[in-house]
């Protein structure tokens, strides 16, 4: 393919994902989706393969191809085009329980299947234990909500309304999974629309898929061969009741590179155990990041990678095991582990890390009732979610962004006036956590400080990392201000809070959430 219709092509594609994404925020009902933007949508090829994506969520986009092969596995030929697969099953191509994905099947005039567009959107409840569907006493995944294996929730072009209400009778907010599941089936039927007519601008567009992938392949081969080769290792710990060991050895061999996980503690009764998916997604981020971030994202781009996991670990859990906080902060410190791989091999061209964490909030009350709708059931009960931003890591470039989403997350942060108003909160503090970030000659960015005061009783839960030690700086650089979370009840006493937990507020009491800092890269000018 030339390099002109290259280029208009693999715009087209990452257009039609861009489209989605936007029609998915734009029709959503809950502000997590609809100002947060906790969303991802992408496009792929008859085969399954994917194509494009918009620049959503890595973690959301390195794990989605292995929804769309679920569907496919699932259902293979009876998948017409029209239909759509709902699942959140992480043990069948999901993450954690609040991701719901949906794939669709997308045909052209004469019948033929074009290929497949598909979204996920973060629920802010499921059921489970705990409002918000991460509870950090989980034990095993039942206790974390419902779990949906892939199943089709339009046939023939009619949706399934049985299905939506098992869906929103799981839920505390009932309303909100509606709305937010008729948003994200809205977004599927505009990707399809769009992809039909990209299809009939564009000559052998199966073939086209084909050559932009191949372009991406090209280019991050091309990225890797200028690495040393050689091999680096590293180990980080969670911070959970009696530790977690991640382990990854990186090895760099010509246009290849391999990331084995071997050596990671097994699975653990607690939610911080990742499923192969989200292990995947964290490596290719990394990888992307640090190789040729400006290639066209897509299948293409790990075609040079392979990740080796031992089943029945942290990295590669199997059931019953517990994944919320394994999609979202495990996700991070995979991140970080593989991030230090290459910061052995090549400091020169390695950031330092970031905050290592998504700082997860979780504020919710059941409510009265069987089936609340918008009107009578908002007050009672509710469900807030939230992933609060913190401080880049210095890279050899410039300093690290303060108060920002950074690694395996790219959300945004919900805009007050947006949080007053939907949920019983007040917020009572929203500032940068100025000289959090780590020293060096281009200095971590700093973190934040979120205060909220709750208005009605409620459960809080809090998954977070980084508490205990800070993110790691590079060469010669210090690391940032480990993160700190605090409860300040109604009277004016304070407790400090661990990493993880989930308690019971009154109305009055306050949680702050200070996250940490990212590391500084290189000795400091004065050093």
């Amino acid at each position: 393919m030339d390099p002109a219709r290259l280029e208009v092509v693999r715009h087209a594609l990452a257009g039609v994902a861009d489209e989605m994404g936007a029609a998915l925020r734009h029709t959503a009902t809950s502000p997590n989706i609809k100002e947060r933007a906790d969303c991802s949508a992408a496009v792929f090829d008859p085969a399954g393969t994917m194509v494009a994506q918009a620049e959503h969520i890595p973690v959301h986009l390195g794990s989605m191809p292995a929804s769309v092969r679920a569907a496919l596995e699932a259902f293979g030929g009876a998948l017409a085009p029209g239909d759509q697969v709902l699942l959140n099953d992480p043990y069948a191509g999901g993450t954690h329980l609040p991701d719901l994905t949906l794939v669709a099947a997308v045909g052209d005039a004469d019948g033929g299947l074009l290929g497949y567009v598909a979204n996920r959107a973060h629920h802010a409840d499921v059921g489970g234990a705990a409002p918000g569907s991460m509870p950090a006493a989980a034990t095993d995944i039942a206790m974390e909500g419902l779990r949906i294996p892939p199943v089709r929730l339009v046939v023939d072009g009619e949706v399934r309304e049985d299905l939506v209400d098992l869906v929103a009778a799981a839920s505390r907010t009932p309303w909100e999974r509606r709305g937010d599941l008729r948003a994200q089936l809205a977004a599927n039927h505009v990707g399809a629309r769009r992809l039909r007519e990209v299809a009939a601008r564009t000559a052998a567009l199966g073939e086209a898929m084909t050559a932009v992938c191949d372009y991406s392949d090209r280019r991050v081969r091309a990225a890797i061969a200028d690495l040393p080769d050689g091999t680096w290792a590293r180990e980080e710990r969670l911070e959970v009741a009696g530790g977690a060991r991640l382990r990854a050895t990186l090895t760099v061999a010509g246009d290849a590179l391999t990331v084995d996980l071997a050596g990671t503690d097994p699975q653990v009764a607690q939610g911080v155990n990742a499923v192969r998916a989200v292990t995947v997604s964290a490596v290719w981020f990394v990888v992307r990041l640090l190789t040729d971030p400006h290639a066209p994202p897509n299948a293409g781009c790990y075609r040079a990678v392979t990740v080796r996991t031992e089943p029945g670990t942290l990295v590669d859990a199997r059931h019953p095991a517990p994944v919320a906080a394994g999609n979202v902060e495990t996700s991070q410190r995979l991140a970080d582990l593989v991030h230090g791989c290459f910061a052995a091999a090549d400091p020169s061209r390695t950031p330092a890390a970031s905050q290592g964490t998504m700082n997860n909030v979780l504020l919710g009350a059941a409510g009265s009732g069987a089936d609340q709708d918008a009107d009578a059931g908002r007050d009672a009960a509710f469900s807030y979610y939230e992933t609060i931003a913190g401080g880049e890591g210095g890279t050899p470039h410039r300093p690290g962004g303060s108060a920002i989403h950074t690694g395996m997350t790219n959300t945004r942060n919900t805009p007050v006036e947006a949080l007053e108003l939907a949920y019983p909160l007040r917020v009572r503090r929203a500032a940068v956590r100025r000289g959090s970030g780590g020293a060096g000659r281009h200095p971590g960015g700093d973190g934040v400080v979120r205060e909220l005061e709750v208005l009605a009783d409620c459960t809080l839960t809090l998954q977070t990392e980084r508490r205990e030690t800070g993110p790691w700086g590079v060469a010669g650089g210090s690391p940032g201000a480990p993160g700190e979370n605090l409860l300040i009840r109604r009277d004016g006493s304070a407790e400090p809070l661990p990493a993880k937990g989930t308690w019971t507020l009154r109305a009055g009491d306050r949680v702050r959430v200070s996250t940490p800092g990212g590391g500084g890269w290189g000795p400091p000018p004065h050093a």
